[in-house]
């Protein structure tokens, strides 16, 4: 799958052409507020972030997407394979511009998201995690039908695992609000 469309966003996967926008959305304080290891520290951190997302898809089929609405990157998000807990899951992931939040575009990209991955990974739980303090991110995980699941020291700070189990069905359309 090379692109997704929404309702309102463009979903594709990442291209090298990406660099200078995942670099804006990763570098920006305001968008790694609650990331522990804080913005990208140059655009040479950004680069090897991208090549692991393009790997990804090459790779596994699935992984982080370029997230687009009216031809302008809004960010970055989707699914990839990773390890919580010793189990490997699915990692939900999203961050946008901050002239995107607000709009319901995390949410409904993550709806899309998790039906994908549903769709092709059924038994693979997926997993969101979020620092404790990060309340906008929960909202998108809770408003997306993930359940808390549990808490775990992750990147040094403690986090909150929430869980899309296999089997169940994302809320539809991620509710667009």
């Amino acid at each position: 799958m090379d692109v997704l469309v929404t309702e309102r966003l463009e979903l594709r996967r990442p291209v090298i052409g990406d660099l200078a926008d995942v670099y804006v959305v990763h570098a920006d304080p305001e968008t790694s507020r609650y990331n522990p290891s804080g913005p990208d520290a140059d655009e040479q951190a950004s680069r090897l972030r991208l090549q692991g997302w393009i790997a990804d898809w090459r790779e596994r089929g699935i992984g982080y997407w370029t997230v687009r609405a009216g031809g302008v990157v809004l960010g970055f998000g989707g699914l990839r394979f990773h390890e919580v807990g010793g189990d490997e899951v699915l990692n939900l992931y999203y961050r946008f511009r901050p002239a995107a939040w607000g709009r319901g575009y995390a949410r409904e990209m993550a709806a899309a998201a998790l039906a994908a991955g549903r769709e092709r990974f059924p038994d693979l739980p997926i997993v969101a995690v979020v620092r404790d303090i990060n309340i906008p991110s929960r909202k998108v995980a809770e408003g997306i039908g993930m359940r808390f699941d549990r808490t775990i020291p992750y990147a040094g700070v403690d986090s909150h695992v929430f869980v899309l189990d296999p089997g169940v069905r994302p809320a539809p359309n991620g509710g667009n609000r």
